[in-house]
């Protein structure tokens, strides 16, 4: 893998750099926001590994100029930085993984091959259930033709329902869709996300389309659909 870390700390950033050549990655490195962003968007790599306290532009600032940009390339943030609303900040804002430091390379080296994979699998065919029309590839949803914005995370959420559409997706499944296999943020987490969907997907609208399977998860039906499930 081609591999692209943005570190400002000297010692960290020859940790990451022998590391994965260690597990035979190509490694370009960056120490500040300015040096990583011209590097992500002038050159291809698999991954890119980013810190978030960077000089010039921290790492949401640069995460979210790379999206703004058009450039797909999967970020995993690597950084001591622990707290729900950090990590969740960093996912809505186009990050794919969120690793906490001290790591092991065995796992980070698994995470960086898991997001790269995932990049490489969307699908390219829209999706559309009664009114509610979804593109992977562009990111963008409609409802009865109007636009939805939608985080990152919320995109995320909204599409793994629409795949699995009249079906309860488990909690711990939905979980995974838009945290990955082993999410740092709790359940509330994910009810949180649901109220924030429901307030753009179904609010507007005279019927609603996210439904609670109560004990079980979510499901996202049309309003003929819903019967023994809740708002």
């Amino acid at each position: 893998m081609k591999i692209l870390v943005i570190e400002d700390e000297p010692r960290m950033l020859e940790l990451l750099r022998r590391g994965l050549q260690d597990h035979d990655c190509t490694v370009t490195v960056a120490q500040d926001g300015l040096a990583g962003l011209e590097i992500a968007t002038t050159y291809e790599h698999d991954a890119i590994v980013l810190d978030i306290g960077l000089p010039y532009r921290d790492g949401y600032d640069l995460v979210r100029m790379l999206r703004e940009r058009g450039r797909t390339s999967p970020v995993l943030m690597l950084t001591a930085r622990d707290s729900e609303d950090e990590i969740i900040r960093g996912l809505d804002l186009g990050a794919d993984d969120y690793m906490t430091k001290p790591f092991s390379f065995p796992e980070l080296v698994l995470r960086l091959q898991s997001i790269t994979r995932s990049v490489r699998g969307r699908e390219n065919g829209k999706l559309l259930i009664a009114d509610l029309a979804i593109d992977p590839v562009r990111r963008i949803v409609t409802r009865d033709r109007k636009p939805v914005d939608l985080s990152r995370s919320e995109f995320a959420l909204v599409l793994a329902l629409a795949r699995n559409a009249g079906r309860c997706v488990p909690r711990h499944v939905l979980m995974e869709q838009v945290w990955g296999a082993n999410p740092v943020v709790g359940i509330g987490a994910l009810d949180v996300l649901i109220n924030a969907i429901r307030g753009k997907v179904d609010a507007p609208f005279e019927y609603k389309m996210i439904v609670t399977v109560r004990g079980e998860g979510y499901m996202l039906c049309c309003p003929a659909a819903a019967t023994g499930v809740h708002h």
